[in-house]
C-alpha cells in the first residue's frame, strides 16, 4: 500500500479548502482502514468551506472535512471479530465513548464526548479513513457504493419524520434542501396522507415534486400559514423542520395543530422568539430536538428502506465528481441547484 493519500482539507481559517496529500492512517486494535468509494457532500462542509460563524467556533484547522462515504474495508484492528476484509460499508459518523451517562442509557447519539469525523477528526474526503469497527454498517445488497454514501444523511430524514407517528397524518417538510428532499421521499414511503413542502427554490420545488410531495409551498410568493389551515383544515399533524430559517420556524408553530408534533432538526442562525404560553403551552404541542441518528436504531431503519426498493435514491444524487474536482461540487451547492453531490477519490468510473 501506499504511503500517502490525497484528502480535502481545512488547511487554514478562512474560505475554501484544499485538495493536499496526508499520510494514510495507521489504525488501533479497535479499527478499521476504510478505502473510500464515494463520499457526499453536506451542509456542514458548505458551513466549513464558507467558514462561517459555526465552522469558526468549532473547526480547528488543519484537518480532514467530510463524513457521509461508502468505502470497503482494506485492514482489520486485531480484536476486530465482526467485520471482514472486502467488507462494502456505511459509517455512522459520530464516535462516542461508550462510558457516559447517555452512552450508558441508549442514547449515544448525544453522547457528552462525541467526536465527529470531518468535524472534530480526519474525515471521509480522502482516500482511506480509519473508523472504529462498532461504527461500520454492512452493505449486504448490491447498492451502487454512491447511494450507500448519503445512508448518514438519509439517517438524519428518517430520525426526523419515524420519532412521531405520521401514518395517516398531514406532514409539513419545512425546507427542501438535500436532507429535505430525501424527507419529503421518506414521508411519503411510510405513508403519510399529504405530504406539504415549504421551499422558495424554484429547482428545488421541482426536485420535491418528483420525489412525491402532495402541496409545495413558497413563502415568498403566498401566505404560508393560511395555506397549511387550507390544506389541513385544523392545522398540521407533524411538522419536521430542515430549514433553519427564522422566519420558517417562527411560522410553524402558528400552523401545527393543537396537540401536533414538530421534530426540528434545521440549525437556525438567529433566535427564535415564538409565543411559548400560546404556540406551545396552551396547544399543547411536542417538540423534538433531532441530533443525528439514534444508534444504531436509524440505521436499520434506513437500511430496510433502501432495501425495501420504495425510495427514489437515483432523484435525490444529483451530481458526481472526481475528489479533485470538489470545486464544482461546493459551487452547486451554494447555488442551491443540486440534490446530494458525490465525490469519488479514485474517479467517478471506480
Amino acid at each position: 500500500m501506499k504511503e500517502f493519500m490525497n484528502v480535502i482539507i481545512k488547511e487554514t481559517e478562512g474560505e475554501g479548502l484544499t485538495l493536499s496529500k496526508k499520510p494514510i492512517p495507521e489504525i488501533s486494535d479497535n479499527e478499521v482502514l476504510i478505502k473510500v468509494i464515494a463520499a457526499s457532500i453536506c451542509g456542514t462542509d458548505k458551513h466549513i468551506y464558507e467558514w462561517d460563524e459555526w465552522s469558526q467556533n468549532r473547526i480547528k484547522p488543519p484537518v480532514t472535512v467530510g463524513h457521509e462515504l461508502a468505502g470497503e474495508i482494506v485492514m482489520l484492528g486485531k480484536n476486530v471479530v465482526t467485520l471482514n476484509v472486502g467488507d462494502i460499508v456505511s459509517v455512522e459518523t459520530h464516535i462516542v465513548c461508550g462510558e457516559c451517562e447517555q452512552c450508558r442509557t441508549g442514547n449515544g447519539h448525544i453522547c457528552q464526548n462525541t467526536e465527529i469525523i470531518g468535524v472534530d477528526v480526519d474525515g471521509a474526503f480522502a482516500e482511506y479513513i480509519k473508523m472504529p469497527a462498532s461504527n461500520c454498517m454492512v452493505n449486504k445488497t448490491k447498492i451502487d457504493p454512491k447511494y450507500i454514501s448519503i445512508l448518514e444523511p438519509l439517517g438524519n430524514a428518517v430520525h426526523t419524520l419515524t420519532h412521531f407517528d405520521i401514518v395517516g397524518k398531514n406532514v409539513a417538510i419545512v425546507g427542501c434542501g438535500p436532507i429535505g428532499l430525501m424527507a419529503v421521499n421518506v414521508a411519503k414511503a411510510l405513508g403519510a396522507k399529504k405530504v406539504i413542502a415549504v421551499e422558495v427554490d424554484e429547482y428545488r420545488i421541482q426536485m420535491a415534486k418528483d420525489l412525491g410531495a402532495d402541496v409545495i409551498i413558497n413563502p415568498v410568493k403566498e401566505d404560508v400559514i393560511k395555506r397549511m389551515f387550507i390544506e389541513t383544515e385544523n392545522g398540521v399533524d407533524v411538522v419536521a423542520e430542515f430549514s433553519g430559517n427564522k422566519n420558517a420556524i417562527e411560522a410553524a408553530f402558528k400552523y401545527v395543530k393543537l396537540g401536533g408534533k414538530m421534530s426540528l432538526l434545521g440549525i437556525p442562525s438567529k433566535n427564535i422568539e415564538i409565543d411559548l404560553a400560546k404556540d406551545v403551552v396552551f396547544k399543547g404541542i411536542e417538540i423534538y430536538g433531532v441530533v443525528g441518528r439514534l444508534m444504531y436504531d436509524t440505521w436499520y431503519k434506513v437500511v430496510g428502506l433502501v432495501e425495501s426498493g420504495v425510495l427514489d435514491l437515483d432523484k435525490i444524487v444529483t451530481h458526481e465528481f472526481a475528489l479533485e474536482d470538489f470545486e464544482e461540487g461546493f459551487k452547486l451547492m451554494k447555488e442551491g441547484k443540486c440534490g446530494k453531490i458525490v465525490l469519488f477519490p479514485g474517479g467517478i468510473n471506480e
